[in-house]
């Protein structure tokens, strides 16, 4: 199920270090190793490259063609390109405060989300260059994900607590839903079912549901507290949330709505963002607030590694993976 565009490419983890001190109230870093991107190799959990990306480097996410991996250094103004066949840095194109990207379905552009600038930079997929902005009636722009047939786009606004409703095509504004500030929404996912998004909210700690056409709210799941990310299972029966302050991952059953299972961190930690591993069997999260990355048995949730990186890892990308494009993130496929 690999696309023919990675054949030859190492499986590898590519770990963003974005050196941000006491995120989600969680300490300074003692670690001075900031602004970096960390190799792993995911069958030995040995680091096999390291290299530096320009400041406040946020994700790391595969192109729409999968043929590159796009660095977000937001705190430097660019886009760092990474060869997966070498696994090596090339040259820095100029992007304006780069927290996410992704790129529409039909792969016709790139969209650069310049969270503190509070505006989408709409760039050609393939050299980056801006095409126009379009600016957004929210604070903190940050994810994003797409609906089945790809026509319209759900974004979370986080300082404002908004979702954002938008039409690929034209990037019209469709609709925009107040959730109120005590949300936080952070990461949003598609469910499976083709109609349903998941929205994480870091404040309420869980997942706050909400039918992608009528844009209406049809409940909350209760998950841990500081929920940040959402990563569906390998046959998408499942989504694993990752919940920063909790210290753990839950795991929902998206049929009944249901927490099933909490994989708790032995000795606490501070799960964010990451990918399943191409075969299903590994869930990759990176520890904000502890310098580290962590490797979950998706069989059952015991910790299989607990992996030293630099200061404050944050989105995590497993490489390649399988899918015949990418949308984005830290590994949005489809």
């Amino acid at each position: 199920m690999f696309s023919p565009a990675v054949a030859g490419d190492p499986q590898l983890v590519y770990v963003p270090n974005s050196g941000e001190p006491g995120m989600g109230g969680g300490r300074p870093s003692a670690n001075p190793d900031r602004d970096t991107v960390t190799v792993i190799d995911p069958k030995t959990f040995k680091i096999v490259g390291h290299f530096t990306v320009g400041a406040l480097p946020q994700h790391v996410t595969p192109s729409w063609d999968l043929k590159t991996l796009w660095v977000d250094a937001s705190g430097s103004n660019q886009l760092v390109p990474i060869n997966p066949h070498t696994a090596k840095p090339g040259k820095p194109v100029p992007v304006s405060a780069p927290y996410n990207l992704y790129f529409t379905p039909d792969g016709s552009s790139a969209l650069a989300f310049a969270e503190r600038r509070n505006r989408i930079e709409v760039l050609d997929p393939h050299t980056m260059k801006l095409r126009r902005t379009v600016a957004v009636p929210c604070r903190g722009l940050n994810h994003a994900d797409f609906s089945a047939d790809g026509t319209y786009f759900l974004t979370t606004c986080e300082f404002s607590g908004q979702l954002l409703k938008y039409d690929t095509k034209t990037l019209r504004l469709l609709d925009d839903v107040r959730l109120g500030r005590h949300v936080v929404p952070q990461d949003i996912r598609l469910g499976p079912d083709g109609r349903t998004f998941y929205a994480a909210s870091f404040a309420r700690g869980g997942l706050v549901v909400v039918d992608g056409a009528t844009m209406k709210a049809e409940g909350f799941i209760a998950t841990g507290a500081g929920t940040h990310g959402i990563y569906p299972s390998r046959d998408g029966r499942r989504l694993y949330v990752s919940n920063r302050n909790d210290g753990s991952v839950s795991v929902v059953d998206p049929a009944t709505r249901k927490v099933t299972s909490t994989w708790t961190i032995p000795g606490g930690g501070s799960p964010d963002m990451g990918s399943v591993s191409a075969d299903g069997s590994q869930l990759w999260l990176s520890g904000r607030n502890t310098d580290q990355v962590y490797v979950f048995s998706t069989k059952d949730g015991h910790l299989l590694a607990r992996i030293r990186v630099g200061a404050n890892p944050h989105g995590l990308t497993y490489f390649p993976q399988p899918g015949r494009y990418s949308v984005g993130h830290t590994g949005n496929y489809r």
